[in-house]
């Protein structure tokens, strides 16, 4: 008898499987609306790539039809031109290294690479210039175009190549080490920094023949030279204008290879351009800041959403990949982790919101955490390591308005009365079945409430018939009275 029936009781269960649906439509929603930044800030790298120099920079893809174009023309000599922009970092470093094995392999007479870099990480550098050093194929590192320059890391990456050249309106220098990750160093620490840098690049000056006194001054002083002051101080051997009048300077110079001297011989050459690669350009891509604190907002909202509604699948597999990639990038960036610990603590905090009475005060606290975490983060003295403000804004507009809207939902969820279960009963109508008695004349009287038949009891006598409202619970035995 007690809540058993084949009736209206079965509409109870088909409210809560809309609602169930219902609620995973919008949570979805909210993180679909999550990925906009990420949309936005990929937009505003292409738009700021001339300002800060950032442009991605990769591998090549197109080995194999290098190749088999340098069959197709063995009696002319190649020349492969790599374009090579951004931070020095793993992508740039594997890129290059790459370029130069693919040109050892299609058996160029040179490699060019024209460079526009701020500088970046010292492992990628050295990478780099073993790379150079130890390459069979002449190796010349051309900055270019006008306006641009080779600073800090683009100073060592110059002076390791066998023939440096520059065009007029370019810049170099500024190559004295910093400190990365938002800590500062002591004076002996930076000490030997300074010095192991200093001695780096004066060993790579004297192998070379170029000026040791100025490298060692951009390393200590960090001074700047223009293009015409690095000809006349032997910093670099060519100045051209662009890359037609480079190739007729570079033609018949002798360089000294790891295998010996070479005579550089590109009469009618072939130029092979290298293009970018799609796999390290998405590397590059990643390897951003921006790019970077994005995908580790959406992994961790990602995540919270799957937590928070078991079941939805989606997010939580979006939320786990774009983690992975944000960690990813964490390994080449400076990452202060007082910023990254309180971006988490806002996330706690939003989430404490909706199990705590707080007035909104904790909602308050995790924007502001959120905020300031998203500003710290990556905390470093270069510009082009550090996030864009207004990456940042967007960002946690975003995120705060998606929690903010789900812990709405959340406290109007929470405030409706249930729909599933005995507490669902209370405030129910029925119908009397059988005559209902107080309980102390231990008559249990029946009720049909919602397509059931309850036990009922009630503090006065209610005849067949009656209609009743259920004033309370206990058990299975339900507390009536007349309507």
């Amino acid at each position: 008898m007690g809540g058993y029936s084949k009736g209206n009781g079965g509409d109870r269960g088909k409210v809560m499987k809309k609602l169930r649906k219902m609620q995973k439509k919008l949570r979805l929603l909210f993180f679909v609306l999550l990925c906009v930044p990420f949309i936005m800030g990929t937009v505003f790298n292409a738009g700021a790539a001339e300002d800060n120099k950032d442009k991605a920079v990769i591998a090549t893809e197109a080995e194999g039809e290098a190749v088999a174009e340098a069959e197709d023309i063995k009696e002319k000599p190649l020349i492969h031109y790599v374009i090579v922009e951004g931070i020095v970092e793993p992508a740039m470093g594997e890129f290059i290294v790459k370029s130069i094995d693919d040109a050892t392999k299609a058996n160029a007479e040179l490699i060019v690479f024209q460079l526009d870099t701020p500088g970046g990480l010292d492992l990628s550098m050295r990478v780099i210039i073993k790379s150079i050093l130890s390459s069979d194929v002449p190796v010349v590192v051309y900055v270019a175009p006008p306006g641009a320059r080779a600073a800090s890391a683009g100073v060592f990456i110059t002076y390791a190549s066998h023939v440096a050249a520059m065009a007029p309106g370019t810049n170099m220098g500024s190559a004295h080490p910093v400190a990365m990750g938002g800590g500062e160093i002591d004076e002996t620490m930076m000490a030997k920094v300074e010095n192991d840098a200093a001695a780096y690049i004066k060993s790579i000056a004297e192998k070379k023949g170029r000026n040791a006194e100025w490298a060692e001054k951009a390393v200590r002083e960090s001074v700047n030279i223009t293009a015409e002051e690095a000809l006349k101080l032997n910093v670099i051997e060519i100045l051209a204008e662009n890359r037609d009048e480079l190739f007729k300077e570079i033609n018949g110079r002798t360089v000294d290879t790891i295998t010996g001297k070479v005579t550089i011989k590109i009469d009618n050459a072939e130029v092979v351009e290298i293009e970018p690669g799609i796999r390290l350009s998405i590397l590059k891509t990643i390897a951003n800041p921006n790019v970077a604190y994005i995908l580790m907002m959406i992994g961790m909202m990602g995540i919270y959403f799957e937590l928070s509604n078991p079941g939805m699948i989606f997010p939580g597999v979006v939320g786990a990949i774009c983690l992975i990639l944000a960690f990813y990038s964490f390994q080449t960036l400076p990452v202060n982790y007082a910023g990254l610990a309180l971006i988490i603590l806002g996330l706690i905090l939003f989430i404490a919101e909706v199990k705590i009475v707080s007035f909104g005060l904790l909602t308050i606290a995790g924007i502001i955490c959120l905020t300031l975490g998203s500003v710290m983060l990556f905390d470093s003295p270069m510009p082009f390591i550090r996030i864009s403000f207004w990456v940042v804004l967007p960002t946690v507009l975003m995120t705060s308005t998606a929690m903010a809207m789900m812990m709405y939902l959340a406290v109007q969820v929470h405030k409706k009365n249930p729909v599933s279960g005995l507490e669902a009963l209370m405030g129910d109508e029925g119908r009397v079945e059988d005559e209902i008695h107080p309980p102390e004349h231990g008559y249990v009287g029946h009720v049909f409430i919602e397509g059931e038949y309850w036990k009922a009891v009630s503090d006065v006598k209610i005849v067949k018939g009656e209609q009743v409202k259920v004033v309370g619970i206990d058990g299975l035995l339900l507390k009536v009275k007349k309507v």
